[in-house]
């Protein structure tokens, strides 16, 4: 059965056919007027929902709505977006675009944005359905050219989920012509150190036609760097850290979840740059035979991997935190006496942020130290990359 007869209306965006009957239903939802009310002056929000309420489909909607609103959390929560690599980038082809995992909503929102200041067309998304938490989260991601990843499923329901997941995206690159952007593995990296699943390079290997390697060439696997010069979420993650530490059965809740969004939404990032590396079917053609797509999929992860680490941007707190990791001095040029001290303040003002009972200092030095892995560890693979060649 070719991806044509298959039928993705229940992962896919919505249909510009659908759009003005969804976005109708959404402007009414009180959990997206609460939301926008939290997000912008309240006297703005009646013109956003009359301009809203005009738009009748996606395109629209991004360039009218998403592309002011994001500029908007780009000015006021970060130093600058820049995109480089923009040489490797053909507007004959779509692409898979395969990104590091930063923040979970702004990964793909900032590069679309970078995206859409250069006039090139934006991708489609990739969200994992435990994100959508309530009705009109799922109706506003796939207004916005957002896609469906079906998670915390069986073991046959996942496989079915995967091979119809891996069919849309095939479809959507060869049959829609839309590009696609996805997470290089489910969930973020807690300690920066990014690393491929690869599962997820099997799923995506699971639709199109030939071999596994000619399944993955035909959807233009590009890999993009994602740096942010400061993660508003780290001291979450040290406090996720130490929760885990004292318990290891230890959870987060949805009210968890939903507060680290929050935080990376709205919360200072610094500088955001992402770097588009060439696509990988050259050195896919370079492969030559593998024994089994086990080794094929791990071959294939770590080319995207070194894409990804190689192009990272270095901040000084990269150069600092490895340097307070270590103890050493080996990077003491690339930062000055100021930036020093300010980032030592930084780290501990995060730190103050934890609120968790009866820390110990010897708690409070641990939690020190996953933040500085968390900074430390996007420098060490660039360098382990650059030196060593593949790992």
């Amino acid at each position: 059965m070719s991806s044509q007869d298959l039928d993705f209306s229940d992962i896919a965006p919505y249909d510009d056919n659908i759009f003005k009957e969804k976005m109708q239903a959404l402007v009414k939802d009180p959990g997206f007027l609460h939301a926008v009310k939290y997000t912008m002056p309240q006297d703005d929000v009646p013109m956003l929902i009359d301009e809203m309420l005009k738009i009748d489909n996606k395109y629209d909607f991004q360039h009218q709505v998403m592309f002011p609103f994001l500029e908007m959390l780009a000015k006021t929560t970060t130093a600058g977006i820049s995109l480089g690599g923009v040489k490797y980038y053909n507007p004959a082809l779509n692409y898979v675009f395969i990104t590091n995992h930063r923040d979970i909503v702004l990964d793909a929102s900032f590069l679309n944005l970078a995206f859409m200041r250069r006039g090139m067309p934006t991708s489609e998304v990739a969200i994992g359905n435990n994100l959508l938490v309530f009705d009109w989260i799922n109706d506003l991601v796939r207004l916005n050219k957002s896609f469906i990843v079906k998670r915390n499923t069986g073991l046959r329901e996942g496989l079915l989920a995967a091979k119809k997941l891996s069919a849309y995206i095939h479809s959507a690159i060869l049959d829609k012509h839309e590009s696609v952007w996805i997470a290089q593995r489910e969930g973020r990296a807690k300690d920066s150190s990014d690393k491929t699943q690869e599962s997820l390079v099997k799923m995506l290997a699971l639709g199109g036609e030939g071999s596994f390697i000619e399944r993955l060439k035909e959807i233009n696997l590009m890999p993009v760097s994602i740096s942010y010069e400061y993660d508003p979420n780290d001291y979450l993650k040290a406090k996720e850290f130490l929760m885990k530490r004292r318990n290891p059965e230890f959870k987060k809740s949805q009210r968890d979840d939903l507060f680290s969004m929050e935080t990376g939404l709205l919360q200072f990032k610094g500088k955001v740059h992402f770097q588009l590396t060439p696509r990988i079917n050259t050195k896919l053609d370079q492969i030559g035979d593998l024994p089994d797509n086990n080794t094929a999929a791990k071959y294939v992860g770590c080319l995207i991997d070194q894409a990804i680490h190689r192009s990272y941007e270095i901040f000084p707190i990269n150069y600092i935190a490895f340097d307070m990791l270590h103890r050493s001095t080996r990077f003491r040029s690339k930062y000055t006496e100021s930036q020093l001290e300010d980032t030592q303040n930084y780290f501990n003002s995060q730190l103050d942020k934890v609120d968790v009972p009866d820390v110990t200092p010897e708690e409070r030095d641990f939690m020190l130290e996953m933040m500085l892995v968390m900074y430390a560890n996007p420098l060490k693979n660039k360098l382990k990359t650059i030196l060593g060649g593949m790992e």
